[in-house]
């Protein structure tokens, strides 16, 4: 019986161990859109953005499909823990606290974090004092939302959305004094945009890297090392070949 037991053990190791070591001929993408221009759709509805090519760009690489699941960022590791898909490319930043639940890739790209106010606000600054008794938009769990809730929720109020969209939305129905975004979305959203004038307030953050991180990653499950590692080398190589120039080229070639 002992001998039996032990023969059905080491089976169901052996048969864990090729669960864990999978070679993924498809992958499944967690993202959240809409969220310009990283991740959103295009007036039929068909995904698109910087993230959206890149991420297409690597699994061809690789020499494997690549299926995106859209999901809420409030849910979106929840949903990787829970195999709803099998990795997010989504502009997550790469920081410790994340860390601790996934595994991430090499960055694939390092914006700033802006924030942004109205042309014609009072604000020249964003500061404790500026801030004092105002509003601010973020969206909820980014490290936006981190930053703005430990730097100022003492002086100002910090309202959480789900999307920048929905932010835009109550700013400009007046119910926001100042939004903080990742600047590439900012921008794209506010200051691109030929029905709105907005500008950016104060200068551009990239620290601390206890809030603002490594730059943005594809995360995974923990396990999975060697799938993560199929990326590192794919995005190594169209980093070379010029083919994430052209992408980056694609969506922020007006950027300064």
């Amino acid at each position: 019986m002992k001998k039996l037991l032990t023969i059905s053990i080491l089976g169901a190791a052996m048969v864990a161990g090729t669960a864990q070591a999978r070679d993924y001929d498809h992958v499944r993408f967690g993202v959240d859109v809409p969220y310009e221009p990283m991740e959103y759709r295009t007036p039929d509805g068909e995904l698109t953005g910087f993230d959206i090519d890149l991420g297409n760009a690597l699994c061809e690489e690789i020499g494997i499909t690549c299926e995106w699941i859209v999901q809420e960022w409030d849910g979106i590791i929840p949903g990787l823990m829970s195999r709803n898909y099998d990795a997010i490319m989504s502009s997550m930043t790469i920081n410790d606290e994340r860390r601790q639940t996934v595994l991430f890739s090499d960055p694939y790209f390092t914006p700033p974090s802006a924030w942004f106010a109205p042309a014609d606000s009072e604000l020249e600054d964003a500061t404790e004092e500026s801030l004092d008794g105002k509003t601010i938009g973020v969206q909820r769990g980014t490290l936006q939302d981190n930053f703005a809730t430990d730097m100022f929720g003492s002086v100002a109020s910090v309202s959480r959305y789900s999307t920048a969209d929905d932010m835009v939305l109550d700013m400009e129905a007046g119910r926001l004094d100042i939004l903080f975004l990742d600047y590439p979305v900012g921008k794209s959203t506010l200051l691109d945009s030929e029905s709105r004038d907005y500008k950016v307030v104060g200068e551009m953050l990239t620290e601390p890297k206890e809030y603002f991180g490594d730059g943005f990653g594809i995360a995974f499950r923990q396990r999975d090392e060697a799938l993560a590692e199929r990326f590192n080398e794919a995005l190594a190589t169209l980093q070379d070949d010029g083919t994430y120039d052209e992408i980056y080229e694609r969506y922020f070639s007006d950027d300064e």
